[in-house]
């Protein structure tokens, strides 16, 4: 359905806006991923058809990477093992400080984008239990498996 607004200007009205239902939904010349879930879709425009499992893996984890990015990013004392007193000590800070405990040390990026993708790894695992998804793939392996020169490389 086309639809187009006008606004008076003067005793004249001009379009000023256009709506059209068929356009929002159509996509360019190219591979898109789109996902649906509850309260809402996602679109990825011109993406490589080689990465399509991994984007929509990505998407499906996405909830499950942030909590594990979340948690491979608290705030931790630096030394481990601590003593005895340190962790008393800490125990302390914490409850004197709560949410607002200020940064002592930070895991570095490779150990928190570790902990995301371990993650996905962990909700693909999940979605893997479902015969669709492992023959679908189990497909996906073999057209890559095939799509391999004689040295193992891709083409």
């Amino acid at each position: 359905m086309k639809k187009i607004y006008y606004e008076k200007v003067g005793r004249k009205y001009v379009p000023v806006a256009e709506y059209d239902n068929d356009f929002l939904d159509s996509f360019p010349k190219g591979n898109h991923l789109v996902m649906s879930y509850p309260g809402g879709t996602s679109r990825r425009f011109n993406i490589d058809p080689a990465y399509a499992p991994m984007i929509a893996a990505g998407r499906v984890a996405e909830d499950a990477i942030c909590d594990a990015l979340r948690k491979a990013s608290e705030m931790k004392p630096q030394r481990t093992p601590i003593t005895e007193g340190q962790r008393r000590a800490w125990k302390k800070l914490a409850k004197e400080f709560g949410d607002d405990l200020a940064t002592l040390s930070l895991s570095c990026a490779r150990d928190i984008a570790e902990a995301g993708i371990k993650a996905q790894m962990a909700e693909a695992d999940k979605l893997m239990k479902h015969d669709g998804v492992r023959k679908a793939y189990e497909q996906f392996q073999l057209m890559c498996e095939l799509t391999k020169d004689h040295n193992g490389k891709s083409n």
